[in-house]
């Protein structure tokens, strides 16, 4: 299969690619990793009038700690992440989602900016974005603003960042020393994309007592789902699993998945609890290791 026609550009600098993107607006795709792009394009799923190739944006490639977050550069290839003790040691949800995307040669070249972007609800790294109630940074010729989850997910593949707006960063929230995280998801075969995801972070007190607890959900619905609000009834209590169980519970009640020929919606709301309660108990788990080593 072939893409359609279309005028390519590829910028030496960030101004040049905000330039372009101003001068073509709608007519415009960036290209980055391209592994959800390309395969649109030769299914002629997409046909963008013009292709704007950012990957010689090395400046837009890098990981730090920095204010309380850990911010990624939109260019960032996945296996970056996965491999890096900054993430690791910050924002362990972040490489437990990444070690769940498609393959090893699919992160090599999928970028941790373009997978936000593309906004596939199904994907691991928007669920971890909407967990910690992150938020990415869009830069166009008019200049920069800072979109928070609930403003960069709209809807199915679908984005708050405007036409000539570029993704520069990523930002996750940092979680606090020896919180214990956990990235669980169902999905037909490994590296296929997922029915159900569930991202979970819970941080305990040297008593036992949650102090902090983050969780999000992906697949069952047209936006990641956050469900912090259903994990906070684990603040201020040691969390056993009667209490993990109701918050599961909770969870599988509110969401409202759609169903489709992969999985229909009863079967996404069943393993939505299953996997709620599987991964708030692993982060609990994970978080008492991390406090007795």
């Amino acid at each position: 299969m072939k893409p359609p026609r279309f005028e390519y550009f590829a910028p030496e600098t960030i101004d040049e690619a905000l330039a372009l993107l101003a001068e073509h607006g709608d007519d415009a795709k960036i290209l980055a990793g391209g592994q959800s792009l390309v395969p649109l394009l030769n299914f002629r799923l997409a046909r963008p009038a013009v292709l704007i190739d950012v990957n010689g944006l090395t400046p837009l490639s890098y990981i730090r700690a920095e204010d309380g977050v850990v911010a990624i550069g939109a260019l960032t290839r996945q296996r970056e992440v996965e491999r890096s003790a900054v993430a690791r040691a910050r924002c362990p949800l972040v490489t437990d989602a990444v070690l769940h995307v498609g393959h090893a040669a699919i992160r090599n070249r999928g970028t941790v900016g373009g997978s936000l972007v593309h906004a596939d609800p199904a994907a691991e790294l928007p669920s971890v974005l909407g967990a910690l109630g992150g938020s990415v940074v869009a830069r166009s010729t008019r200049g920069e603003r800072v979109l928070e989850a609930d403003e960069l997910f709209v809807t199915y593949l679908t984005t708050g960042v405007a036409a000539d707006e570029l993704v520069t960063e990523v930002r996750f929230p940092a979680l606090p020393p020896g919180a214990g995280t956990a990235f669980l998801e169902v999905s037909r075969r490994h590296g296929d994309f997922a029915l159900v995801a569930v991202a979970a972070a819970v941080a305990l007190g040297d008593d036992g007592v949650c102090r902090g607890a983050w969780l999000a959900l992906g697949g069952v619905g047209a936006t990641p789902v956050a469900a912090g609000v259903d994990a906070a009834s684990l603040i201020g209590e040691r969390p056993d699993t009667q209490r993990i169980r109701d918050v599961a519970r909770r969870v599988s009640e509110r969401v409202d998945p759609d169903g489709d020929l992969h999985a229909s919606r009863e079967y996404r709301k069943h393993v939505a609890g299953v996997l709620v309660e599987r991964a708030v108990a692993a982060a609990v788990a994970n978080a008492t290791r991390t406090g007795d080593a």
